[in-house]
């Protein structure tokens, strides 16, 4: 299973209706709030083994579940090097 479609997963458990496409912004469709953005940086964290930075705690960060799997793919790769 791809990092989109993990994030994605994740998201539609708690919003079963949601339809989200890669580039859609979670937050202005509703699906986040401060408590969830907490959950789902959580998530990431756990799920995908890698710890995400205090500078990297940006909401462009967690926009779109295109952003977030970029920020996966770019914490795992910093942490092989």
């Amino acid at each position: 299973m791809s990092e989109e479609e993990s994030i994605r997963r994740f998201i539609t458990e708690r919003y079963p209706q949601a339809e989200i496409a890669g580039d859609d912004d979670i937050f202005a469709l509703g699906y986040v709030n401060s408590l969830f953005a907490v959950e789902l940086v959580r998530f990431v964290e756990k799920t995908f083994g890698i710890t995400v930075p205090e500078g990297a705690m940006r909401m462009d960060n967690f926009r779109t579940i295109d952003a977030i799997a970029a920020l996966v793919r770019g914490q795992s790769a910093a942490a092989v090097q």
